[in-house]
């Protein structure tokens, strides 16, 4: 038998080779080595309602999603998802053409990306960013453009000035995320009218990324970019139910946007997971129409944690930017005299038994990362208090 001839070309596609493996699965790894306390990865650490999870359990008995769902979603969950963007924010929506159900946000990310991008075009998009947002444009070809928040007075801002000058001939489509992961940033009314004025006078197609909505604190709101003039034929919106019932491993995401846009993402979808989730798609139809006391408890609770792991973090010694949004509190280490978040994130296991992450794997421009580490409080109370009192030296 001939020996087989190795290829000189690496098995891994040119456009994914600078990924690897994610951080967050190293840092996971790396906390269950040293039992330490995960507070990298965004997951919470106690499941969402009781009646929404028998929900689920009623369906798999009733036999509802054990097969193939609808290619779409479910008709009762695109039906709640439609009447989700109605009572909520007057954004009115046809469940039949203009709802798709995706295998999470992540997945209607890409789908929307693979879709709606052709090899060269250009994507603006404000850094630091979600991982998958870098990968997904990869894949489809086209090319990022970073738009970068910085910090000012307490918190990450957005330059507009900076965002029209990054949109070019070649610039397809902006991805905007807010509230945005990791700084916690909420883009204001005004922002967000700057952004829709931009899109409608260069004619771009938006990737609102919106998975947050419901985890906006002290005065910020959530304004869907859709809601703007000229907006909510250009927009493609994200949401999920991971990030707002606290189940995440049930993977169940949706886009909402006019029918060409939504049409042309499930061309993209139906040859990635196809559909998935079927019987927890039930059980999110019945989420998204729990009372509002549901959505201010679970606020309230998150602004409590919030407050309990930031102001442990200042007392521990960190710049702390208390987030506006999201569950995830973005913190400079150089006031404890560090300045490689990698660095500092790899070595924090072993001295205090906490897991963070270094906000640079999130950044284009990775000096620009550098010093900022990111900690999740999407935890049980008991555990951001015991991280707290391992966190009380981190420099020691």
């Amino acid at each position: 038998m001939a020996a087989m001839t190795s290829s000189a070309r690496p098995p891994l596609n040119r456009r994914l080779a600078e990924f690897g493996t994610t951080i967050f699965a190293e840092m996971s790894a790396l906390a269950l080595s040293t039992g330490s306390i995960n507070l990298g990865q965004g997951f919470p650490d106690t499941d969402g309602p009781e009646e929404i999870r028998e929900a689920a359990v009623r369906a798999l008995r009733d036999g509802r999603g054990n097969q193939y769902p609808p290619g779409p979603g479910v008709p009762e969950l695109r039906t709640a998802v439609a009447a989700h963007q109605q009572r909520r924010y007057g954004l009115t929506y046809d469940p039949d053409t203009e709802v798709l159900v995706t295998a999470g946000a992540t997945e209607a990310i890409a789908a929307a990306l693979l879709a709606l991008l052709e090899p060269g075009d250009e994507v603006v998009a404000l850094e630091p960013y979600y991982d998958s947002y870098a990968a997904c444009i990869a894949m489809a070809g086209g090319r990022r453009v970073p738009v970068t928040l910085r910090p000012h007075e307490g918190a990450f801002r957005l330059d507009l000035d900076e965002l029209r000058a990054a949109v070019t001939g070649r610039t397809r489509l902006l991805l905007i995320n807010t509230p945005h992961n990791p700084t916690g940033t909420v883009l204001t009314r005004e922002e967000l009218a700057a952004i829709a004025e931009l899109a409608v006078e260069r004619d771009l197609l938006v990737v609102a990324d919106e998975v947050y909505e419901h985890l906006v604190f002290d005065d910020a709101e959530h304004v869907p970019l859709a809601t703007f003039p000229g907006m909510r034929e250009r927009t493609v919106t994200i949401g999920s139910a991971g990030k707002t019932f606290s189940f995440t491993g049930w993977k169940v995401g949706w886009v909402t946007a006019a029918p060409g846009l939504v049409a042309a993402v499930r061309s993209a979808k139906q040859f990635l997971t196809y559909v998935a989730s079927g019987p927890f798609q039930y059980a999110v139809a019945e989420a998204l129409a729990l009372p509002e006391a549901y959505f201010a408890d679970f606020r309230a609770d998150m602004l409590v944690k919030r407050d309990l792991l930031a102001g442990g973090l200042e007392r521990a010694g960190f710049k702390v930017f208390r987030p506006a949004g999201t569950y995830f509190i973005t913190t400079d280490i150089r006031p404890l005299g560090e300045s490689d978040g990698f660095a500092f994130c790899r070595a924090l296991p072993e001295r205090c038994g906490v897991v963070a992450i270094p906000n640079a794997v999130f950044y284009d421009h990775r000096e620009q990362g550098a010093p900022f580490v990111r900690f999740a409080f999407c935890k049980r109370t008991r555990v951001l208090e015991e991280a707290v009192s391992r966190l009380g030296t981190p420099a020691g």
